[in-house]
């Protein structure tokens, strides 16, 4: 199972959506993802993954985390992932 794949099912979980209706220009309130399930999902991937996000809860758009939509979400998981293998 890929990086991408896994960060899907995790934020389809959360949304209660199949995991190919989670695309990469979604937004996470295009999913029905409030503040609160995007922090429970940011915490699941730290944990399947076994990595820190640089995500400031309380100020989203002050993070050095990009939550503009799902790819960009994915895209910064799997730089993550890249980095702590290397």
């Amino acid at each position: 199972m890929t990086v991408r794949t896994r960060i899907k099912e995790i934020i389809a979980e959360q949304a209660m959506l199949e995991p190919d209706q989670v695309t990469d220009d979604a937004t996470p309130q295009d999913l029905g993802i409030d503040s609160l399930g995007l922090v429970d999902s940011i915490f699941a991937i730290e944990e399947e993954f076994d990595i820190s996000i640089p995500f400031n809860a309380n100020e989203p758009g002050k993070s050095d985390f990009d939550i503009t939509n799902m790819g960009t979400i994915i895209s910064a998981v799997e730089r993550l992932v890249a980095q702590k293998a290397a």
